[in-house]
């Protein structure tokens, strides 16, 4: 990334946070009210009193633990699910309709199976975490396998490979691609379910310190709660797309707009010139002037 761009992307974000500043420092009030809302400046300090006790870090060590251990359950179900689903038909018609069915159903909605089914609250955070990324990533693991070009297994076949051979060496990494653009869904909501089950059934987590704060009215503690979730988000997500550029880095990318194109090079033979400029086409002392024929005498 050029440094314009990194300037650009900083200037976007104090800019934001100039507008927040300013909003609730002057208590606009148009429709929208910002007397309520804290000022940077409060946050800022808040942020800066939390991050230096134990509790913090408590928060963040229990959200992230959560999300990664089901996080990775989603990847490693949802990814065999999904080329299951694609490959074979038994898995279609035995696996396709329930996946069907509880996929519009939302990931937090199931806090009371959850409650019912798993003996520890712990485990239904990470149960509710697992199921709101496993089906981003079905369902973009079952189209990038079956969007797969035939030629290449049977390429593959005819060299004497094996169900096995083909699968780890043709069609999941061929499917790459589309498997990572589901990871990179499946983190986003990931966070957004973790978070709600934490407020919900939680002992702590930073969803659950946050609502906290949210009970006892302490808004800037509840801002810097929102802040911890979106940088915690950000680089989890970072970490996800990072990972699927190095897993797929045999693919070509695309060259940076406004780099100078590579000249092609030229198909004429050594020596050839163009017929209309009057050279010896065949190459020879392509320098000299040809010479005019003389006219038959009547």
């Amino acid at each position: 990334m050029s440094v314009g761009r990194r300037l650009l992307r900083v200037a976007s974000l104090a800019a934001a946070l100039g507008a927040w500043q300013l909003l609730t420092s002057l208590d606009v009030n148009v429709w929208l009210r910002f007397e309520q809302f804290p000022t940077v400046g409060e946050v800022a300090s808040a942020f800066a009193d939390r991050v230096g006790t134990g509790p913090y870090w408590q928060d963040l060590g229990h959200s992230l633990r959560r999300i990664v251990l089901g996080f990775l359950l989603a990847a490693v179900l949802g990814v065999a699910t999904g080329t299951a689903i694609a490959r074979s038909r038994w898995a279609a018609d035995l696996l396709g309709p329930l996946v069907e069915v509880v996929r519009p159903v939302p990931a937090i909605a199931l806090v009371p199976v959850a409650i019912l089914l798993l003996p520890t609250n712990e485990q239904g955070i990470v149960f509710i975490t697992c199921t709101a990324a496993f089906f981003p990533v079905v369902v973009s693991t079952r189209h990038a396998v079956r969007a797969l070009t035939p030629i290449w297994e049977e390429a593959v076949l005819t060299m004497g490979a094996g169900r096995l051979r083909v699968l780890f060496s043709v069609v999941l990494p061929g499917a790459l691609p589309g498997i990572f653009g589901g990871l990179s869904v499946g983190i986003g909501v990931s966070w957004i379910c973790v978070i709600s089950a934490e407020m919900i059934s939680g002992e702590y987590g930073v969803g659950y310190r946050t609502w906290q704060d949210y009970t006892i009215v302490d808004y800037p503690a509840v801002f810097v709660g929102m802040a911890t979730i979106g940088a915690l988000g950000w680089l989890t997500s970072t970490a996800v797309e990072l990972l699927g550029r190095r897993a797929t880095s045999w693919l070509p990318r695309p060259a940076a707009r406004g780099a100078a194109e590579t000249p092609r090079p030229s198909l004429r033979r050594p020596g050839r010139t163009p017929a209309n400029t009057g050279a010896d086409p065949s190459g020879r002392g392509a320098d000299r002037t040809a010479v005019p024929r003389k006219e038959p005498v009547p």
